[in-house]
């Protein structure tokens, strides 16, 4: 095998690659990156068995020569070690050869590096996604579904199908919900669907596939297709496909969670509150309880508090734009406060209360497709 190839785009397909290569693996040859150059150019591709990422650098692209295969061919180089070399070649062109023994020599400019690869034939073999119903969704409103849910899924492996977020696909209206039992993220969007069959799907993403394949998406305006089968989803951009196991398991119905009716509705301008909750938040966290004290007051304003008997105490009031019905004193987790509040990304924001122990639920007028909703902490 041996390519001339742009080094600036290889350095980006393998560092997308390099984002599913495992750090630690039964299978050894998992620590590397796989690359196969044929006549159409050079295909990177990087696993962990969970997650695939599979970047393509085309020969040609828009009038620009990215590729020149001397010599079609395979082979597998240690991913990390690879990475680095590359990004410190001298030169914009690198040139990788691969003689007997899987001997991989990369030259650019008077740099040399002789490299030992592992045969590209005990690489494991991708999975084949043809059957499966296929779906489109522009590339932002992807993001913004990974963004809002993707860090309420819970870190514990004790319910591993916690670990992902549940999608549930139904007439191309996607509903998706993360929760780690203390909090919850919802998220709806229509997607544009290319069977118009209207069959559903309830499917777990793992939470680790999601954060890595926000990693990847490009600024393009371009959709996203993702095809879905009943182990694997798809997701498919310009020269990179993402490839990722679903998870197992019955994911709980989360939908008695949300309360109907509130008792106490607060509307608050969502920077003043997040600064506001911000500051708090540093003696919570010293405090090692990470609780903060919301409590109503009169004249519209709201009392912000939190106490550490080691360290002392902080109360701030914040005047809210409306508050309606009854008094409420509730305790929350600041950092999950925050975590909301950054997701819903609206410049108001209203929460709805059903009672002190009860869970209450964030919503912005602005945008009625995302939803929050935190458990309080009893302390009063």
């Amino acid at each position: 095998m041996k390519f001339y190839i742009k080094k600036e785009r290889l350095i980006k397909s393998v560092q997308d690659a390099l984002k599913a290569v495992a750090v630690r693996t039964t299978i050894p040859i998992l620590v590397g990156i796989k690359f196969d150059a044929d006549d159409r150019g050079v295909t990177v591709t990087g696993s962990d068995s969970d997650i695939t990422i599979q970047s393509f650098i085309p020969k040609e692209e828009d009038g620009e020569e990215l590729v020149e295969i001397v010599e079609p061919g395979s082979i597998v180089l240690q991913a990390r070690f690879f990475s680095e070399v590359i990004k410190k070649l001298p030169e914009l062109i690198v040139e990788i050869t691969v003689e007997d023994q899987f001997k991989t020599i990369v030259r650019s400019g008077n740099a040399e590096y002789i490299i030992l690869g592992l045969d590209a034939e005990e690489y494991p073999r991708l999975p084949i996604i043809e059957d499966g119903d296929h779906f489109s969704i522009p590339n932002d409103l992807l993001k913004s579904i990974i963004k809002q849910t993707v860090f309420a899924v819970s870190t514990s492996e004790t319910r591993p199908i916690l670990t992902g977020v549940h999608w549930m696909i139904e007439d191309s209206q996607l509903t998706a919900v993360a929760t780690d039992s203390h909090r919850l993220a919802m998220k709806q969007a229509t997607l544009q669907s290319e069977e118009r069959n209207g069959k559903s799907h309830s499917i777990v993403i793992p939470g680790k596939s999601l954060n890595e394949l926000l990693k990847v998406l490009d600024e393009s305006n371009e959709p996203i297709q993702m095809t879905i089968t009943n182990n694997q989803i798809l997701f498919r951009a310009k020269n990179l496909l993402f490839f990722s196991r679903l998870l197992e398991g019955k994911y709980p119905d989360t939908s008695k969670l949300i309360p109907t009716d509130s008792k106490t509705i607060v509307k608050l301008n969502a920077k003043e509150y997040l600064e506001a909750v911000d500051r708090a938040s540093l003696l919570a966290r010293e405090g090692k309880t990470n609780v903060i004290k919301f409590t109503t007051m009169d004249d519209d304003m709201i009392e912000i508090s939190s106490y550490s008997p080691e360290i002392g105490k902080v109360v701030e009031n914040v005047k809210s734009i409306s508050t309606e019905g009854e008094e409420i004193k509730i305790s929350f987790n600041a950092k999950y406060m925050i975590d909301a509040l950054r997701a819903i990304d609206g410049t108001e924001i209203s929460i709805y209360f059903t009672g002190t122990m009860r869970p209450f639920i964030i919503r912005t007028d602005y945008d009625d497709s995302i939803l929050q909703l935190l458990l309080p902490v009893r302390t009063f």
